[in-house]
């Protein structure tokens, strides 16, 4: 039997986890792409791609099929030895809504739900938002820090933080496929005032994020 679009997600996103580690400290991205790239082509040979390590084929704009890769996000926390917040994107857009997507923290072995006393917002290592430390003291919470934006929505998904937020612009393979998979863990996403993500889009770009426990949703946005 064919692999559902999400299995195909989850497996792909798992395959190239494990292929980076095995060449880490290597050209990660060109090796993750290439690899990508050869499997949806292999698998879904009919459906646009969009990704971050390739040229942007307009032909997508028109496609009722666009997978938005992010071959590996957080690049420079996977040439950091002993880093384990990078991760691979896969997702799947289809006539208007992400329908599929996994994402993938190879380098994270093992990981458990923690209570904290106070909420926990993961931000950018380098980009962290000017207004991100009035939203702590507004929830009484505390900033940590970490790369990329797969594994920042994760450690949310694992209940190891309670809010994601970012300001300052990604790009759709940024946030896709984690906002899906934050989706189907149940929790918000929009954008910081509460407007909705939009994907495959003529210019790519993102301006803001929010990932966040739905009941802390109304207070955030």
């Amino acid at each position: 039997m064919a692999e559902t679009d999400g299995e195909l997600a989850r497996r792909l996103a798992s395959e190239t986890g494990r292929l980076l580690i095995s060449v880490r400290p290597g050209d990660g991205d060109r090796i993750a792409q290439d690899f990508l790239a050869a499997q949806l082509e292999e698998h879904r040979p009919g459906d646009a791609v969009l990704s971050e390590e390739a040229p942007d084929d307009p032909r997508r704009l028109t496609a009722d099929r666009v997978w938005i890769i992010d071959p590996l996000d957080g690049s420079r926390e996977y040439a950091e030895p002993g880093r384990t917040d990078w991760a691979v994107h896969v997702a799947l857009w289809e006539r208007g809504e992400l329908v599929a997507g996994a994402v993938a923290v190879p380098a994270l072995r093992q990981s458990q739900r923690v209570a904290h006393r106070q909420p926990r917002i993961v931000v950018s290592r380098t980009r962290p938002p000017e207004f991100a430390q009035r939203v702590a003291e507004a929830i009484d919470g505390v900033l940590v820090p970490m790369g990329s934006a797969g594994a920042k929505t994760m450690a949310v998904v694992r209940g190891e933080a309670d809010v994601y937020l970012h300001a300052g612009g990604m790009y759709e393979w940024d946030s896709a496929a984690p906002v899906y998979v934050a989706r189907a863990a149940g929790l918000h996403t929009s954008r910081v005032d509460g407007r909705p993500l939009a994907y495959n889009q003529p210019d790519p770009w993102l301006p803001d994020l929010l990932i966040c426990r739905p009941e802390l949703a109304g207070v955030l946005t």
